[in-house]
């Protein structure tokens, strides 16, 4: 594929990038799962890495080099004057390079559950910016596998990916259905259920020995509203945090990295 230098914002080609919203990007035409955004060159080389397909890069002059050797020959790179490439995109191209990348298939809960061993469940958390910063937390602590619930905001939307500076794209997720189906899938796995939730019967996580579990899943619910009474009456254990000065609670992502570093040994 040719480089193509953009010099008019008219191009049809570029439908991808011009402000297009994760919703519509989602349902882009000629795509199977539809379209995501991955920002910088990292993002790239993770996507790349993962084996998911680029359908074209937008890159300023200065990160083309970088841009045609992360994707080859294969696929169209549009270049463009900086100022040119704000106006079309919305915002300045601080990180050099955007790539519209081909959604993936999903992969089957039971198929992703088979191996892994410490799991998080989000519910319904729609902040992208909590979920990108969830994942990142997961990738460098560690989980094997992150479920998210339908009403949950999108991983691959672009703030959570932005966040997450990539880890959506390296931790294994998928989505799941309601809770009764939910619960049958973790229990023919093995799993043990602590939801993190405020709740009378709440053991403190000092005291919640999580390595006794071998399968153990980390449920996580909404800022604000928590997690709802059927997620708690599909766990096995509730989880909270000690805390002091008589603060209650912490935003969702802080408290997965505290509950995930304290259940990780």
């Amino acid at each position: 594929m040719p480089i193509i230098e953009i010099h008019e914002l008219s191009d049809p080609r570029l439908a991808d990038y011009t402000q297009s919203t994760d919703v519509a990007l989602k349902k882009a035409r000629g795509t199977e799962h539809g379209l995501y955004i991955a920002e910088s060159a990292l993002v790239l080389e993770r996507a790349l890495r993962a084996g998911h397909r680029p359908r074209s890069v937008l890159t300023l002059a200065n990160t083309l080099d970088e841009a045609r050797a992360l994707v080859g020959e294969d696929v169209p790179v549009f270049v463009g004057a900086g100022e040119l490439l704000t106006e079309l995109t919305g915002y300045v191209l601080h990180r050099g390079l955007i790539a519209a990348m081909h959604r993936p298939a999903l992969p089957d809960p039971a198929a992703l559950l088979a191996d892994a061993r410490r799991i998080l469940i989000l519910e319904n958390v729609t902040d992208p910016t909590n979920v990108g910063a969830i994942f990142r937390s997961a990738g460098a602590i560690g989980a094997d596998a992150i479920l998210v619930t339908p009403r949950c905001s999108d991983p691959f939307y672009r703030r959570a990916i932005r966040v997450s500076m990539g880890t959506v794209l390296q931790v294994p997720w998928t989505r799941v259905g309601d809770w009764p189906s939910t619960r049958r899938l973790l229990t023919e796995h093995g799993f043990h259920v602590a939801a993190l939730a405020l709740t009378p019967d709440a053991v403190s996580l000092r005291d919640f020995h999580g390595d006794q579990h071998a399968r153990l899943a980390l449920l996580l619910g909404a800022e604000g509203e928590g997690l709802t009474d059927e997620a708690l009456a599909a766990a096995d254990a509730v989880v909270q945090i000690p805390m002091k000065h008589g603060i209650d609670s912490l935003n969702v992502a802080a408290a997965s990295a505290v509950a995930m570093w304290a259940l990780s040994s």
